[in-house]
């Protein structure tokens, strides 16, 4: 029993740096979180109790619903681009062909630029009279290519273009996910007399479901959440709103008006719609994704 105890306890004195870590910087947040969005708490003064107050003000909030049909109807485009893409250049990238480590690494290199640094690069890349894409489109003829960044009506397409940026690191995922594939099914599919597509689609597909499953659950956290880059692109949401996403409200809330107490809320709120879309991905997905090798 002593030495029982004596093990008990060096587990626990081991795995004391990782429980300290997880309660200051994950446990207490998030607990403290949920406590001041019941709270009108500003920071600067003691937090004060009142209810519901504040998710009734949210539902009430114009600009709430506005920022989150923004981020909504972002990710409904950038998401299933974004899979289809990587998924494509993952195929594309696992066929056998001479300079395959140089093309997966031009791939992949995108995702690896710095938010900042990928803001400035696309405003360059969108600028209306002499960025690249424009030029591009004026020597192709068009006449009056789109106004990305000033124009409501090519805001949010200009968003899903740029998302197509980072598709490297779901790429990658894919590809580890293909060398994963039986090369027995196949040869039993050649047998068959199946051609590629039927090969795509009923062999590299449902073995490659679970990995779909794990970047699409991915893809819609990160679409969800969407902030650095629009911060810096389009400031306030310009033009009209049109790309003032969730994040950039609650960011707002907390740190430019300081109700702390109300931005809490907006992020409980987040995590709860985050939570319902992941559990319906995963029950929508029970009889879809082949978890057998």
């Amino acid at each position: 029993m002593t030495k029982k105890k004596s093990e008990a306890r060096a587990g626990v004195l081991f795995a004391s740096p990782w429980f300290i870590g997880f309660g200051v910087f994950l446990a207490y947040p998030l607990l403290a979180s949920l406590y001041y969005s019941f709270c009108d708490y500003s920071v600067l003064k003691p937090a004060l109790w009142i209810g519901g107050s504040n998710y009734a003000e949210l539902m009430r909030d114009e600009l709430f619903w506005k920022s989150l049909w923004n981020t909504v109807v972002f990710a409904a485009f950038s998401l299933p681009l974004s899979l289809v893409l990587a998924l494509s250049l993952a195929l594309l990238l696992n066929s056998k062909i001479k300079g395959l480590a140089f093309y997966r690494t031009i791939f992949f290199l995108p995702s690896l630029v710095p938010l900042v640094s990928l803001a400035m690069l696309w405003l360059w890349l969108f600028n209306g009279e002499n960025g690249i894409i424009n030029e591009t489109l004026r020597a192709i003829g068009m006449t009056k290519p789109p106004l990305w960044l000033t124009d409501k009506l090519f805001s949010k397409p200009a968003m899903v273009i740029m998302s197509m940026w980072g598709v490297g690191n779901a790429m990658v995922i894919y590809l580890a996910g293909l060398q994963g594939v039986p090369v027995s099914l196949y040869e039993a599919a050649d047998l068959d007399g199946a051609k590629p597509f039927k090969k795509l689609w009923h062999v590299t597909m449902p073995m490659l479901s679970p990995v779909i499953l794990f970047n699409f659950i991915m893809g819609l956290i990160g679409a969800l959440q969407v902030f650095a880059v629009p911060y810096i692109m389009f400031p306030g949401g310009a033009p009209e709103r049109s790309t003032y996403f969730y994040a950039m409200y609650l960011y707002d809330n907390a740190f430019r008006y300081n109700r702390m107490g109300y931005a809490s809320a907006m992020g409980w709120i987040m995590f709860i719609l985050i939570f319902a879309l992941t559990m319906l991905s995963l029950r929508a997905s029970e009889k879809k994704v082949h978890y057998g090798s």
